[in-house]
Parts: C-alpha cells; structure tokens; sequence
C-alpha cells in the first residue's frame, strides 16, 4: 500500500510537469495561463493528500534539505507579508498570474515535493514530447491554415493567428529558448556523428524547436513596431518606465519596505509615465497591469524586502550551481539559470518562465548530496493524527476556495458567449453568478456594472408615453444595480484609475435619467485623473461632459489640456475646436480643426475627413479672412461630440449612498 501511494505521488507530479505546456481550455476568459495554474493547484493538493495517507500508513516524517530551502521559504513569506500589508485588493493580489500569492505558493510546493520525491536528474526530459506539441502548434498557429474554414463556436480560437498552447508569442519565444538551450547544451556535450544513421532524426526535435522559437520572436519584434491600436498582446512597454515606477516606490516609507502589494503595480506606473508615453502604441489601451521586468515589477511590488528576498535566492542558487561545476569546467546548469534569471530581468511577469525556474531550483538542489532528517512518530499518535488532520482540512478549505474561484471564471466566460448570442438573459443571469461566487474580481463587477447600465438605458430608451410605472422601477433598480457594482469594483482597489474611470462611465450615460449624477460623473474622473495625471482620454471624457451641460469654459479646459498631452490626437484637437466655437472665439476653431483634418487619414477615415471639412468651411463663414491649414502626420481617428443619452422625465431621484463618496 506504502508503496502504491508513492507511485502514485511521484506519476501525478510527473503529468502535471508534462501536461503543464499543454494544458488549456476554452472555459474561461482567458484558456491559456488561468488553467494551467488551476491544473498545478489541484494537482498538487491531490499530492498532499497523498501524502497525508502515507503519513497515517508510515507514521514518519522523512525530509531532504537543501541550501535553498530556506530562501525560497524566505521568498514566499516576503510574498505574502506584501499582500497583508500593501495589496489593496488582497484577493486579487492571490490570484494574478504573474506576481500572485497563489502561483508563488504553487511553485514553492511544487519544488517542495520535486526535491522530496524525485530521485533522478532529469526533469527537464519530461518535457521531451510536449515542447514537441507546442513547436507544432505555434507553426501551425503561424501558417493559420483555419482562417477560411467554417468552425463550430467552441473552435473559433483556432482562426486566431495568435493562438498559443501558452497563451502569447513572447511566453512561448521565452518558453521555447529555455530548451533551444537545453538542446544546444546537449549537441555540445554529446555532438551526433554524421556517418550515424539516427543523427537526422536526432537534429530533427530541435529544428522544429529551434523554427518555432524564431517565429515566435517575430511576432514579438514585429509587434514593437506597431504604432497604432490595436496592440499586439506582446508588445512590450518602455523599459524605462518600469524603472521610473519601481524607484518611484521608494519615495514612500511604507512602500519601500513592502511595495505596492502585488496586483497592484498600475497604480504607481500611472504615477511616474510621463507625457511621452502618450506617443506610444499603449496610450489609449487602458491600465499596463505587469512590469515590463518581473525584476523590477518584483521591487515595486513586493518593496526592499521582495527584492532582497529574490536577491538571496539567486545568490544562493547560483552559489550552489557554482559549486557543482568540475574543475575547469561549467555546469550546464548555470547556462539554464542564466537564461531564466536574464529572462526575468528584461521581460514581464509569466508563469510559464517561474514554472522553469522552480523546477530548475528542484533540479540543482537534486543535483547535489542532501542531508536526510527522518521523525519516527510511531509513539506519537497525537501528532501525526494532529498534523494529518489539519493538513486534510487546509486541502478542504484551499479545494473550496479554488473551486469557487475557477467556477466563477467559467461562469464569467459563459456570461460573454451570451454577448456573442446577443442573448442579455445569458449575459446577466452568468455575470451575476460569478460576482456571487466571487465578489472579489474587479472587472466581475465592472463588467456587471455595465450590464445593468444597459439594461436600464434600453428600458429608458422607449418612448415617454409608454414607459409604465414598472418600467421607471426596473430603471431605478438597474441603475442602482449598475452604480453599486462599479462602486465595489472602486471599494476593492481605490488605487486604479480605471475603476473610477467605469464608475464615471456609469454615472455619465444617466445624466438624463437620474438626477445628480453630472455632479457624481465629475467627481470620478477627477479621481480617475488624480491617479492618472498623463492620461488624455480622461480629460477629454471630462470635457465631454461640461459641453453637454453648456458648460463650455470648463469643456474647453479639459479639451485643451486632452491636446497639449497628446498633440497628434485628432478627436481631443475636434473637440476642442467645437467647444472654441461655442465659446465665439472663431480664430481657435478654425486652428484647431484645421489641425484634427491633417491629423486624420482621408483614405481610411473617409466620412470623419469630410465630416470636419464641411464644419471648417462653416467656422471659416465666422472669420474676416481665412488662414493656411497647419501640418501634421495623418493619424487614425474618430471625430466624436458628445452625444445625448436616453432621457427620462421627470428624473429619478437615487440615494445618497449612490453618489461615489458614499461608503
């Protein structure tokens, strides 16, 4: 029985390395990194278990220790002291992909139980078969050869160009030179011999390997030359502005020591990106949510500490790889932890990337003699039972909690099949439920804020005469539905812009419907523009919102401050051309309206290239004599007012706890 337990540990341990690249699922919004990381969590907790039986059979603790057992403690804890004491949101601190608590805690396991279970070298060998499978699918992916054909809704992914056993070209360019390494390695030490008849076959894996690496890194070099939106998922930030925002953390006591929590970096990225960062492909994307660097990302976040604990780790590592090269030699090793630790110096957070790391610690850990400490607890019932059971309960608590968290992504991704649908019931009905399962996710209550802002601007929508008295009560409640969800998106991190941002959006689409929420939609994007001093498109909104209620010298303020942060801008120079003209001062339209047509495409922007001719030659009837056009680089756009929402008369009156300072 002992020994059917330990077969079966060491077989789980060894599929969730292999299936590990593999593994994705069309089930939640995002199939790639969001599964392999709940494959690794139950996985592993399904080996706990394991090992809880084989205690209560064996009745004794055996442990192996290495010199890094103690940093990568060290580090973990660091970790978790960083979201107690600096994430605002402290489950998503947990959860995100790239600098989470809960990947950190699955690899620390995961190495935990590799460098007491595994008894050769060779890791790396499991790998053989599946870095086979994801080189033929980035191929594959690359050629597109599914783009024509008629595929069922659940296969609809395969068309994408993009699409990756590992989520996006950089990951998998970073994941597929880590073994380009391996196998070069190899060919060094034990190069083929030609006059061999195998050696073809031998040199086959890495071409393939090698040919997909090098694909991948074409997306990526072709995705830094994009200068327009959309951004390509591996474009890559400026280097500089990590930096800015890691040297940013130290200026305040408590964020030096522990950071700015994990998942929470866009919070002093906003803080430090500078006016230039508007002439770059990310300046209307939204919030950068990961460091260009997890390095650097690591420092912002996780404070000092974070970046001495990570500090030591590597030192130690690296000591130890040192110590197990020959005399005269290298260890291949320090080559694969080179590649990892340069990987994670100038490249973003990615777990595939911390998934190489960790087993790399396990496997030079292995490599050297391991002190064994063995506690026979036969005589000790109380102990072995005591610490079985609580293991066995943490496993509960930890599985339900999982559970919970994943049944709330797939709830999520069904929710926006209904969009696909256009079935709203679908829509709201699985939004509902993810936000019930997990209340903790902003953009689960973003994105039900929105659709219940839509719900009620569709009620709204039908003509005055016909609205009954059910029909205001189904907008009051969809609108307080719609406000109370953005406000919890807003109460679980108060430090990002953009969920002040969507509040604001909700606020101002009920203008017309509920009374005081103009004076609510200001005072959001005021906040939003506090944390996010660069950001243009919130001064715009902002303006937008004075020039529907005629306030056109707060509009033209705003349109203006939109211009000066991003010049080449044609909808901010539009704007503020308009609210000039309003304002009578005839001159400045004409300037600025001028500079919004040479900023606009005729040949793809035909409608908004004709559109602002006509209003010229209208602001141009206001002006004693009319002035040469100025000259710019043409830039997509699209000239947009501000326009009415759906009106309700009379408007409803909300609750004060509806207004944004209300708790």
């Amino acid at each position: 029985m002992e020994k059917l337990v330990f077969h079966l540990k060491s077989s789980i341990l060894y599929l969730i390395i292999f299936l590990f690249p593999l593994f994705f699922l069309p089930i939640t919004q995002e199939f790639y990194l969001t599964n392999k990381l709940y494959l690794l969590s139950f996985g592993l907790l399904v080996v706990v278990v394991l090992l809880v039986v084989q205690l209560f059979l064996h009745k004794k603790i055996e442990l192996k220790r290495s010199a890094l057992d103690v940093p990568v403690l060290i580090f973990f804890v660091v970790n978790a002291v960083s979201v107690v004491f600096s994430s605002p949101n402290k489950i998503q601190g947990v959860l995100n992909l790239g600098t989470g608590l809960l990947p950190l805690a699955a690899l620390v396991v995961l190495y935990f139980l590799l460098t007491q279970l595994f008894k050769k070298n060779g890791l790396f060998n499991l790998f053989s078969i599946p870095i086979l499978i994801v080189s033929a699918f980035s191929i594959i992916a690359f050629l597109n050869p599914f783009a024509k054909l008629n595929l069922p809704a659940p296969l609809l992914f395969l068309k994408t160009f993009s699409f990756n056993l590992l989520g996006d070209a950089l990951t998998t360019a970073l994941f597929l030179g880590f073994f380009v390494v391996v196998f070069a390695i190899s060919f060094i030490s034990f190069p083929p011999k030609l006059n061999e008849k195998a050696s073809p076959l031998r040199l086959l894996p890495f071409v393939v390997i090698l040919l997909a690496f090098f694909l991948n890194m074409y997306q990526v070099v072709k995705a830094q030359a994009v200068k327009t939106p959309p951004v390509s998922s591996s474009y890559l930030a400026p280097f500089s502005y990590t930096w800015y925002s890691a040297v940013e953390a130290l200026k305040q006591p408590r964020e030096a020591v522990f950071g700015v929590g994990p998942d929470n970096f866009s919070s002093v990225y906003n803080r430090v990106k500078p006016a230039e960062y508007n002439q770059t492909p990310l300046w209307n994307i939204g919030e950068v949510a990961q460091s260009r660097s997890y390095v650097l990302g690591l420092w912002a976040e996780t404070g000092l500490l974070g970046l001495l604990a990570f500090g030591l780790l590597l030192f130690v590592a690296l000591k130890e790889i040192l110590s197990l090269s020959e005399k005269g030699k290298s260890n291949p090793l320090l080559y694969l932890y080179g590649y990892l630790v340069a990987a994670m110096f100038f490249f973003p957070p990615s777990l595939p990337v911390l998934f190489l790391f960790f087993l790399t610690l396990a496997t030079v850990a292995h490599a050297k003699e391991q002190a064994g400490l063995t506690y026979d607890l036969q005589d000790y019932p109380l102990i072995y039972g005591g610490a079985g059971a609580l293991a066995l309960v943490l496993v509960i608590g930890a599985t339900y909690l999982l559970g919970r968290s994943y049944l709330a992504e797939w709830y999520f991704k069904k929710s926006l099949d209904g969009l696909v649908k256009n079935n709203a019931k679908i829509v709201y009905d699985n939004m509902r439920q993810a936000a019930i399962l997990n209340p903790y996710i902003e953009r689960f209550r973003s994105n039900f804020s929105q659709v219940n802002l839509l719900i009620a601007n569709n009620i709204a929508s039908k003509p005055q005469d016909k609205l009954t008295d059910q029909d205001r009560q189904n907008i009051t409640q969809a609108i307080q539905a719609a406000i109370a969800e953005a406000k919890a998106a807003v109460a679980l991190n108060p430090q990002k812009a953009s969920s002040w941002e969507n509040l604001s959006i909700i606020y101002r689409n009920v203008i017309n419907i509920a009374q005081g929420a103009e004076i609510w939609a200001i005072s959001s994007y005021q906040r939003a523009i506090l944390l996010d001093p660069q950001n243009p498109v919130y001064r715009l909104n902002l303006g937008g919102i004075y020039y529907s209620l005629g306030s056109y010298d707060e509009a033209l303020k705003f349109f203006e401050q939109a211009v000066i942060l991003k010049p080449d801008w044609a909808n901010a120079n539009y704007n503020f051309a308009w609210a000039s003209y309003q304002k009578g001062n005839y001159q400045q339209a004409v300037n600025a309206i001028q500079n919004a047509i040479t900023l606009i495409d005729p040949q793809k922007d035909r409608t908004d290239f004709e559109k602002a001719q006509t209003e010229l030659e209208m602001f141009k009837t206001k002006l004693p004599k009319q002035e040469p056009p100025a000259t710019e680089s043409a830039q997509p756009s699209t000239l947009t007012l501000p326009t009415p929402q759906p009106t309700l008369e009379p408007k409803i009156q909300l609750p004060k706890s509806a207004s944004p300072e209300a708790k």
